[in-house]
């Protein structure tokens, strides 16, 4: 737990580098599971969701672990089970996608139902039809998904929605099944190829990915690979928002700008400089950008993860914009938040309608979701004034070190914790091992 207070107003200049891609890194953990010996991420990042994934394959009997370089190391062994703890399973929605490579690998699964962001409905049906048509039998029972199949068989499969998740799964779950899967209206995001040529080193064949129709050719095993993390393309967008809605200047490094293509277009439509280069951006912001709208739509259009920094920044542009919400349908619900800090903003169900203001003031928010609280966070830096921004552990979910990012570029911003529950959490774990009732810990 934890909260940020930033002093804002200031203009962000200096050099950034992008981490490893926070949903690339999930579903290459996941898809180690598959493999016979030692998997190595390079450039994974060190955040709670990994963490805590981390600690969800170690339950099932792998060995996850960092090496003194920082990679991260994926051991499955022989003994792995097919059981995930609900406790660990009900904090991170990317628990899903050890469903297909635990049915692949042992026959068997069973999972509690995930958790995750709350910015909308986000069913898993589509992740089961698929499973369902390789040949598994699943259930749904108390909050679980338990899953059997002796060997899965290759099948066509056609999505109704381009869902990542369900692609992933799928994917991974058809690498060891018999024979030749094919996969329609397939998810094209760059997590969706970065995960297949990772399947490919290991000895998978996949052909298609980043298109809408994937080939999957069953193979009987897949070994161990060292595999380097794409860069974090929604970190991208964050640093080139933080840019342009501070008036700074910032060279963002270790970017795929084909992965950022819309939120780039965005920026030169609305008369945002910026300078590319073959692996970085710079952002050059100026102190007036006018008004642009933005739908959200599964890739390549414009990213629905990207959409509250879209928000935050179209607070202070030149006129009236639009911003539509196709994804999903709960992710405004941050904007009350600005709307404390002096936006003008009014929601029509999925739709935003966005005034710009000449200047927002600092005040108390909450993160309640981890895209939604970056938002917050990029608000804080180009308000007057101070802001408070609580529920921090939302934020720390997707970015690796995020304060010490900021801070190096000229953000004004300090980590605070809250010593209260922490005294609280303490004083409960001394009760349970001492057995006796304590008045206080540290004389509060």
């Amino acid at each position: 737990m934890g909260r940020v207070i930033i002093e804002g107003g200031r203009p962000l200049h200096g050099e950034v580098k992008i981490s490893g891609a926070k949903n690339a890194t999930l579903a290459l953990m996941a898809a180690s599971l598959l493999a016979k010996g030692e998997c190595m991420l390079h450039n994974a990042p060190d955040i709670s969701d990994v963490t805590v994934l981390g600690q969800i394959i170690n339950e099932l009997g792998a060995i996850t672990k960092r090496n003194p370089s920082g990679a991260l190391v994926i051991s499955a062994g022989e003994s792995l089970s097919a059981s995930a703890p609900y406790d660990m399973v009900r904090q991170i929605r990317a628990s899903n996608l050890i469903i297909g490579p635990l049915l692949a690998k042992l026959g068997r699964v069973k999972v509690a139902l995930p958790g995750g962001c709350n910015i909308g409905p986000r069913p898993i049906d589509l992740h089961i039809k698929g499973l369902r048509a390789l040949g598994a039998e699943i259930e749904f029972s108390h909050g679980y998904i338990e899953g059997r199949a002796r060997r899965l068989k290759g099948n066509s499969i056609y999505l109704d929605f381009p869902s990542v998740g369900a692609t992933e799964n799928i994917m991974m779950a058809a690498t060891l099944a018999e024979g030749l899967t094919t996969l329609e209206n397939a998810a094209r995001e760059p997590e969706i190829v970065d995960l297949a040529s990772y399947l490919n080193l290991m000895g998978a064949k996949i052909k298609g990915a980043g298109t809408s129709q994937i080939k999957i050719e069953g193979v009987k095993e897949l070994n161990g690979m060292e595999y380097s993390v794409m860069p974090d393309r929604i970190e991208v967008g964050t640093f080139m928002v933080a840019a342009a809605i501070t008036g700074g200047r910032l060279l963002i490094k270790n970017v795929i700008l084909t992965h950022v293509e819309p939120l780039i277009a965005k920026f030169k439509e609305a008369g945002i400089e910026l300078r590319e280069g073959e692996d970085f951006i710079e952002v050059i912001g100026g102190r007036e950008y006018n008004a642009v709208d933005v739908r959200t739509l599964p890739y390549p259009g414009f990213a629905t993860d990207m959409q509250p920094f879209a928000v935050a920044l179209l607070t202070l542009a030149k006129g009236t914009s639009i911003v539509h919400e196709t994804v999903f349908p709960n992710r405004f619900g941050y904007v009350d938040e600005l709307k404390r800090m002096g936006a003008s903003i009014k929601v029509d169900e999925r739709s935003a309608l966005i005034d710009g203001v000449n200047s927002i003031t600092g005040a108390p928010v909450t993160a309640s979701d981890l895209r939604g609280g970056a938002a917050l966070v990029l608000s804080a830096l180009a308000a007057s004034g101070i802001s408070e921004i609580n529920g921090m552990e939302h934020v720390d979910r997707g970015y690796e070190r995020i304060d010490d990012k900021l801070r190096q570029v000229g953000a004004i911003i300090t980590r605070e914790y809250d010593f209260e529950r922490s005294k609280r959490t303490l004083k409960s774990d001394i009760e349970g091992r001492s057995g006796r009732k304590i008045s206080s810990i540290g004389g509060a």
